[in-house]
C-alpha cells in the first residue's frame, strides 16, 4: 500500500474541487453577496449560519470568521431553533444554509419559521437543483465529484469546499466593506495582531506613583535609596512634574568609577539629561521597536507626555504581554 500516494491524493482531490468551485462562481453571484452585505451593514442585521452534522461544524467556523471581521454572525442549529432559538433571529438578518444534499430535513423544517425573506437566504449546497436551493435567493454551488474518503462516504472534500467557500464569502465582505487591520484588531484585543494595533504604553507601564523619583537637588545617595525602595530599573529626576533626566545602574557605576565619594554627588551632575522616551499613548508595538533599536537598546524607558513624567515601561513587561524581538524587526 502506497501510504504517501493516499495522503497526497486526498490533497489533490480537495484542491481540484476548490478549482472547479472557483470556475463556477459568477459575477452575478458576487454582486448578490455584495448587495446582501451592504444591506446587513445598513440595517444592523446579523449573518446566521446553519447546518447539521459536519456542515454544522463548518458553519460554526464560518460564523466565527465573519464575526472577527466585524459582521455580527452566529451559528444556529436548526433543531435548537425549533425549540426556542428562533428568538435570536430578526427580520433584518440573513441566513446561510449549508447542506451537501440540499435536502437536509432539519433545515427544510426550519425555513418557514425564520421569517427571513428569500432574497436574504443563501444556499451553500452540493446540489443546485434541490429543495433548499429552491427556497433560497442566492445559491452557491458547493458540489464535489467525490469525497476524498476511500469509500466516498465520510465528509471530506465536501466539508473542505464548504469551509473554503465560507472563507471566500468572508474575505469578499472584508474587501467590499474595507475592514482595516485596525478594525480587525478591535475584535481581537487579546490576539497578537490586536495588541500590536491597539495596546498602548499606558496599559503596560509602571505608573509614576510606583516609580522612584528624586528632585534635581538630590544626591546620588538619595537616588539609590529611592531605587532600592521602588526597584523598576531607573530613577526619574524631576522638578515638579517635569522630568529633567534619568538615572540608571550604568550611570551609578560610572560615577563610582570616577570617584569613591560619588555617593554625595548631585544627581543632576551624573544623570542622563536627554534619554530616549516614549509617550503614554504610543502603541506598545512601536515602543518595542524604539527600545530594541540596535544603536541604543533599552531595558527601561521613561514614559513622558509633554515633558511630564508619567511612568516607566520595561522591556520585560512588553515580553510578558506577548511581544517579542522578532516583531520589532
Amino acid at each position: 500500500m502506497d501510504h504517501k500516494n493516499i495522503f497526497t491524493q486526498v490533497l489533490k482531490t480537495e484542491a481540484q474541487a476548490l478549482e472547479l468551485a472557483a470556475s463556477r462562481f459568477t459575477e452575478t453571484q458576487a454582486q448578490s453577496l455584495v448587495n446582501l452585505y451592504e444591506q446587513l451593514v445598513n440595517t444592523g442585521g446579523s449573518l446566521i449560519i446553519s447546518g447539521v452534522g459536519k456542515s454544522g461544524h463548518i458553519g460554526t467556523k464560518i460564523a466565527a470568521t465573519f464575526s472577527s471581521l466585524g459582521l455580527p454572525s452566529f451559528f444556529l442549529h436548526p433543531t435548537e431553533a425549533m425549540h426556542g432559538d428562533l428568538g435570536r433571529v430578526t427580520k433584518l438578518d440573513a441566513i446561510v444554509l449549508i447542506s451537501k444534499s440540499g435536502t437536509t430535513e432539519e433545515l427544510l423544517n426550519m425555513i418557514p419559521y425564520v421569517q427571513i425573506p428569500k432574497e436574504r437566504i443563501v444556499a451553500l449546497v452540493g446540489k443546485v437543483d434541490s429543495p433548499i436551493a429552491h427556497k433560497s435567493g442566492i445559491v452557491l454551488d458547493a458540489s464535489v465529484e467525490k469525497e476524498a474518503c476511500i469509500n466516498d462516504l465520510a465528509p471530506t472534500t465536501s466539508t473542505t469546499l464548504a469551509l473554503a467557500m465560507g472563507d471566500a464569502m468572508a474575505v469578499l465582505y472584508e474587501n467590499v466593506m474595507g475592514v482595516s487591520k485596525e478594525k480587525f484588531a478591535v475584535n481581537h484585543p487579546a490576539g497578537l495582531l490586536g495588541k500590536s494595533l491597539s495596546l498602548t504604553v499606558d496599559r503596560l507601564m509602571i505608573k509614576a506613583s510606583d516609580c522612584p523619583t528624586v528632585a534635581d537637588t538630590a544626591t546620588l545617595q538619595d537616588a539609590i535609596l529611592a531605587m532600592t525602595q521602588k526597584p523598576v530599573g531607573m530613577c526619574a529626576i524631576i522638578s515638579g512634574a517635569k522630568m529633567l533626566g534619568i538615572l540608571v545602574e550604568g550611570d551609578i557605576r560610572r560615577a563610582f568609577a570616577k570617584s569613591a565619594d560619588a555617593i554625595k554627588t548631585p544627581v543632576k551632575d551624573i544623570m542622563t539629561a536627554k534619554p530616549t522616551t516614549v509617550g503614554s499613548n504610543t502603541l506598545a508595538f512601536d515602543a518595542l521597536k524604539i527600545m530594541e533599536n540596535p544603536a541604543r537598546p533599552l531595558n527601561v524607558a521613561p514614559v513622558v507626555d509633554e515633558g511630564e513624567f508619567k511612568g516607566v515601561l520595561r522591556l520585560h513587561d512588553l515580553f510578558k504581554a506577548g511581544f517579542n524581538s522578532s516583531l520589532s524587526k
